[in-house]
């Protein structure tokens, strides 16, 4: 499927030109050359309809031939607006929500802001959609803090949706004077309905304000989501940490199977909507704080607080080497890694397999088609150092000193066997051969620590051992 936009430089789909089972491919190809090193990679997540599926979309006003307005998207690389009338990504109904802003703002002769001379009043619009529920947010950002008329902007905006046969839920509007890229100021004013919408996600219901971080592919999330609840094992009887929380998602997903959900994250509004999406689905056992994930988790670690299970759904530049240090301080069983970026996922499990933690391994989820991006979900796990696990080790493939050359440990074992029917293991042979003398490499079957628990040779297996050493002449 191709896209008119595409020749005139938009750059929001580069992929859209490759087919979209050969884009799945490259991204697991991709996220295998990253991970694969660290654990088995499953088979990527894909969409069955790869369109039409962002339920976000945020439209930059331009000045439009009569002295109107238009909206759209920048062009790669520059400020030029390329006007949108419809888009592959975007969801259809906000396609249309988006003409009739743009048809009630002429109808206002609303004029977009100029960034060059600081003129104009109509920035960006931020629309949202609730997919289950169907609800939609118009979200007017402006360069001035009031909005002339108003009223009349709203009346004619649900004049203009009706006859496009879509919806508006709520409309504010957002000012923000500053000359800057973000699109959200700090003030905000409900012009219409109660400010904020619903939607439904893995069996939870979430109030979207302005400013809520919502994942965009709602299908993908959904998958994402069940994903990392399923890989984090819960029965129920587990303290669950959520970082980077957001408005609780993934927490309150995961609050039906835990005993206690604690939620952290650092945009104020998000922790608000959290809570205020907690008490909605009556979940009584999840706490959010505001506050920035490091510094929160270093003050709980020193306070020698415990998590059972950690989720982490870091932002693009991944985590922070104190936050990884903190985590592995309170000693999680499990730790589910969301991650939008698998360079900074590679480079975050680098500090987390130092600290005693092993992946068990990766799903990507396609959660942006025709993009290069992926969702990566990692399930790691605690290592036992105290838990014995015995390993048959063939000491022939190694270096030997000069005492090892007379025999290896695979024909001390056939000597053994066949001599006396005993069965013995490499550790038992390197026991007996330490108390004959023998030296062996340097942390060869040493336990890990000092209290680590291993089994020591039975009285009739050393005899048995110490007779195959005599025939092969080591002792």
């Amino acid at each position: 499927m191709d896209c008119k936009l595409r020749a005139k430089n938009c750059g929001g789909c580069p992929m859209l030109a490759t087919e979209y089972a050969a884009q799945l491919k490259k991204k697991e190809a991709d996220v295998r050359a990253l991970l694969g090193k660290y654990g088995p990679v499953s088979p990527i997540r894909g969409m069955e309809t790869p369109y039409h599926y962002r339920n976000k979309v945020i439209s930059t006003f331009a000045p439009a031939a009569g002295g109107k307005l238009t909206s759209g998207i920048y062009a790669a690389r520059t400020h030029k607006v390329l006007p949108v009338e419809s888009c592959l990504l975007q969801d259809e109904v906000l396609d249309k929500v988006m003409l009739a802003v743009r048809a009630a703002a002429n109808a206002c002769r609303y004029q977009p802001f100029n960034e060059d001379k600081g003129t104009g009043l109509l920035r960006h619009c931020l629309l949202r959609r609730g997919v289950a529920t169907g609800q939609v947010m118009v979200v007017l950002v402006t360069a001035q803090p009031v909005l002339p008329g108003a009223k009349s902007f709203v009346k004619a905006l649900l004049a203009e949706a009706e006859k496009r046969g879509v919806p508006v839920t709520t409309v504010v509007q957002n000012y923000n004077p500053r000359r800057t890229s973000v699109v959200l100021g700090e003030d905000e004013k409900v012009l219409y309905g109660k400010g904020f919408i619903l939607d439904t996600l893995c069996g939870k219901t979430y109030a979207l304000s302005p400013r809520s971080f919502y994942q965009v592919n709602p299908v993908q999330t959904a998958v994402l989501y069940g994903l990392a609840v399923d890989a984090a094992h819960l029965t129920g009887k587990e303290v669950v940490l959520d970082a980077y929380c957001g408005i609780g998602t993934i927490g309150l997903t995961a609050s039906d199977k835990a005993r206690q959900v604690v939620g952290v994250e650092v945009n104020r509004d998000a922790v608000r909507d959290a809570i205020g999406n907690a008490k909605h689905n009556g979940v009584k056992n999840a706490r959010f704080f505001a506050a920035d994930a490091t510094a929160w988790i270093r003050e709980a670690a020193d306070a020698g607080q415990k998590a059972d299970v950690v989720f982490m759904d870091p932002p693009r530049e991944g985590s922070t080497p104190a936050f990884l240090e903190s985590v592995a301080r309170m000693a999680p069983k499990r730790i589910v890694y969301v991650s939008c970026n698998p360079e900074t996922m590679a480079r975050d499990l680098a500090l987390l397999t130092q600290k005693g933690y092993r992946a068990e391994g990766f799903t990507p989820v396609d959660m942006f088609p025709h993009s290069a991006h992926c969702e990566t979900v990692c399930l790691l796990s605690k290592l036992n150092a105290k838990q014995h696990i015995e390993v048959d080790i063939h000491m022939d493939e190694l270096d030997l000193t000069d005492a090892e050359k007379k025999a290896t440990y695979s024909e001390i074992k056939e000597y053994v066997l066949e001599h006396t029917g005993l069965k013995v293991s490499s550790l038992y042979i390197a026991q007996v051969k330490q108390k004959c003398g023998i030296i062996e490499r340097e942390n060869y079957n040493k336990p890990k620590s000092d209290d680590a628990k291993q089994p020591q040779c039975p009285p009739d297996k050393e005899k048995a051992i110490k007779e195959a050493l005599k025939h092969f002449g080591m002792i």
